[in-house]
């Protein structure tokens, strides 16, 4: 009898969900809208629904299915306990319960970036390692801790919350958490923009990037790659920024690869490279070897990790 397990990825605007083998070939994969009105209390049965629709659709009975995983944008709990998703209107509830209770399926909840990590440890760029730090360089920095195959929830559900080390005490304006001078204001799409836009209004130095309306990261490393000066120095303070947190960070927990995703990450070997330079020159001797590759899963990445949550469970 084949086994089949689901894979949900929560977001703020739409819910991902993807059904796989056990051996982790993706079937299918769909969406569905967040209904995020009333506290967010219709997003769980959207989701039941929507899978019990699937399993009718694909003529797949209950005792052949291991259960579903679920991501959610959010710190989580090793028991399955959500502490407050703001962007779904979610208070503090364990969300796995109430999911088993809905559909009688087996389910496991994670950060939705700590999921990601999992996903590319299983079928993607972190392929063949048991212990990665998966960095997820989007509108925000995200990480994921995954040591000898398991997450790293830490006691709040905060374990991988890497955008918010602190890196620069003289930073004044503030971050999304409210703090000031952390890794998400330099190394994220949104904060190397910014610190262009600073670099240009502060100089009078020629550059490319003068000619672009909306300059983006990809703007600003395909200028870097054409040569341009003031894009190259931005390229390598992002390097640097970014290297030494990861040095930092493999301090702590010593990964066998750092698996480098989100949008940022289509830059390629030139932030590979540039980051991996920086890497070397602060961290510990012992972590030197420390491998960097790029994420391959791209947005699919959650569904495949929440999969293989509940195989892992």
């Amino acid at each position: 009898m084949s086994m089949y397990v689901f894979g949900v990825d929560i977001g703020g605007t739409t819910v991902k969900l993807g059904l796989f083998t056990v051996e982790g070939e993706m079937l299918d994969k769909w969406e569905i809208p967040t209904r995020k009105d009333e506290g967010g209390r219709f997003i769980l049965p959207d989701v039941a629904s929507s899978i019990e629709h699937k399993m009718k659709d694909k003529g797949i009975a209950k005792d052949q299915v291991a259960g579903a995983g679920i991501g959610v944008p959010g710190p989580v709990k090793d028991d399955g306990t959500v502490l407050r998703c703001v962007n779904l209107g979610w208070g503090v509830f364990n969300v796995e319960e109430e999911f088993e209770n809905l559909t009688g399926l087996s389910c496991k909840v994670g950060n939705d970036a700590n999921m990601a990590s999992l996903g590319e440890m299983w079928q993607g760029g972190g392929k063949g390692f048991k212990s990665i730090v998966m960095v997820t360089l989007g509108t925000g920095v995200g990480g994921g801790i995954i040591m000898h195959g398991k997450m790293l929830y830490g006691e709040n559900g905060a374990g991988g919350e890497i955008g918010h080390i602190c890196v620069n005490d003289s930073e004044t304006e503030s971050c999304g958490c409210g703090k000031r001078g952390c890794l998400e204001q330099y190394a994220s799409a949104t904060g190397i923009t910014r610190l262009a836009e600073r670099a240009l209004n502060n100089t009078d130095r020629p550059s490319k990037l003068r000619n672009v309306q909306y300059i983006s990261a990809k703007e600003i490393f395909d200028a870097a790659k054409e040569g341009d000066e003031l894009a190259l120095e931005l390229v390598e303070d992002h390097g640097k920024t970014l290297g030494k947190a990861l040095a930092t960070i493999a301090c702590v927990c010593d990964p066998e690869a750092f698996v480098i995703g989100g949008g940022v990450s289509r830059a390629g070997d030139i932030l590979i490279d540039t980051t991996a330079k920086y890497y070397q020159q602060y961290v510990f001797h012992a972590c030197k070897n420390t491998k960097f590759v790029l994420a391959t899963l791209g947005n699919d990445a959650g569904i495949y990790g929440c999969a293989e949550a509940i195989l892992t469970k």
